[in-house]
């Protein structure tokens, strides 16, 4: 009972957070679809893709950050935990300086890679080079998550996450409506509302924690930046695997006509749905397994695992029946071309499989980085990896479609069965 009120009390505020994430991008959808021409939706999708996987990419902050604190947490050192605050926010501001100044040029390849036509990519350029001036608060953001997960308090990053939302849905409708500024107010309501996110954290470590600051020289120290780094690599690897996974997915799809992308895309919302809830589990991981290993208490983070695997096995099997039984109503709500719902109906079965295949992997990542075993997660992706393209070219000649399915399926499994066998090797789980 002890463990299910400590995860629910991470997870249910973090699944909220997950939830409201998506709503920035789909406002600003919902926005410039009522300017009156479709090349403005065009553009936001492109610029949205472009800023999901650049953001994406760099998550490995908000991670190490929260793994590194929760166990500074468990051991009660709170001379630690605001030095990895600060640590981490030096860090989040030079790399959202890097954005910006690497900005001019990466606008023009990504946008140019997308072979978009001409009239989109004008528009997503001039919407990329204003959200670039958001990377700075995204970065900064992604170290107080990272932090206030660490500390327990998925809360904090829920707010910041509705705080964004909010003033997004007000300053986006004002500057495109009001003022007329089309796809620059999105652009500008954007960054407004990711800097208000990160005003709402900051207030809140401030009010909440009154963190000591340390010296540039502490904070910027060689040896503890070196460590730092090294755990965030082996995150930004294993993300930049994930990424190599969904753009792949979304390839082959593409390469087998219209219909069988859009249903590929609609069943991948399902996907997307359960990993809202299962990365607050994850987060939930994180927390708490970093902060029963930094107070070495073997006992409490033995039983934790045990309590996640439990409740992730739970609605694993939920998300499935619901799926099974729902998912055509799903997706005729998500879509009115007959033959793409009839299409992706076709490969419904591979998409209630998701739940059962995929909850140990988000369970065991969430472990892993709470214990800092990052090196292990990435393993456990890396042998997935091969394992998803090695299934899906042995079988894409006879399968088509439903090979891609298999080998996504199979990626999954692998890589929670993996991380379970390497996590049966590590001190938490030994009696």
């Amino acid at each position: 009972m002890k463990h299910r009120r400590e995860i629910l009390a991470i997870a249910i505020p973090a699944i909220v957070s997950n939830i409201t994430t998506p709503l920035l991008s789909l406002a600003d959808v919902a926005i410039t679809g009522h300017i009156g021409a479709a090349v403005y939706i065009g553009a936001i999708a492109l610029g949205g893709t472009v800023f999901n996987t650049l953001y994406w990419l760099f998550n490995f902050l908000r991670m190490g950050t929260s793994g590194l604190t929760a166990q500074a947490y468990g051991a009660g050192d709170n001379n630690l935990q605001n030095l990895i605050l600060c640590r981490s926010l030096a860090v989040g501001a030079i790399l959202g300086l890097f954005l910006l100044i690497v900005a001019g040029p990466l606008g023009h390849i990504i946008i140019a890679f997308m072979d978009s036509e001409e009239a989109a990519g004008t528009l997503a350029l001039r919407y990329f080079n204003i959200c670039i001036w958001g990377a700075p608060a995204v970065m900064l953001t992604y170290g107080l998550s990272g932090w206030f997960l660490g500390m327990q308090n998925s809360r904090a990053q829920m707010w910041m996450a509705i705080t964004s939302n909010i003033v997004n849905l007000c300053v986006s409708p004002l500057l495109v409506f009001g003022l007329g500024w089309k796809i620059e107010g999105v652009a500008t309501g954007t960054v407004t509302a990711q800097y208000a996110g990160l005003a709402v954290g900051a207030i809140i470590v401030v009010r909440k924690y009154h963190p000591a600051i340390f010296r540039l020289g502490t904070i910027l120290e060689l040896n503890a930046l070196l460590s730092f780094f090294r755990i965030n690599i082996d995150i930004f690897l294993r993300t930049a695997c994930l990424v190599t996974v969904t753009l792949w997915f979304t390839h082959a799809g593409a390469l087998q006509g219209t219909d069988i992308l859009a249903a590929n895309a609609l069943l991948l919302q399902l996907f997307m749905l359960f990993s809202y809830f299962m990365d607050g589990f994850a987060f939930a991981g994180e927390a708490l397994a970093g902060k029963y290993y930094g107070s070495r208490d073997r006992t409490s983070l033995h039983s934790l695992v045990r309590r996640l695997m439990t409740i992730g096995l739970y609605f694993a099997l939920a998300f499935a029946i619901i799926y099974g039984l729902m998912g055509e109503q799903i997706m005729r709500m998500l879509a009115e071309d007959h033959n793409v719902v009839d299409t992706a109906r076709r490969y419904m079965p591979w998409a209630v499989a998701i739940p059962i295949c995929g909850f140990l992997a988000f369970i065991w990542d969430g472990i892993f980085v709470g214990l800092i075993r990052t090196r292990s997660m990435l393993i456990a992706m890396a042998c997935a990896i091969i394992a998803y393209f090695a299934v899906y070219f042995a079988l894409r000649n006879t399968l088509g479609n439903d090979a891609l399915w298999t080998a996504f399926n199979i990626y999954l499994l692998l890589r929670g069965l993996i991380s379970a066998i390497i996590g049966k090797g590590l001190w938490i789980t030994k009696h």
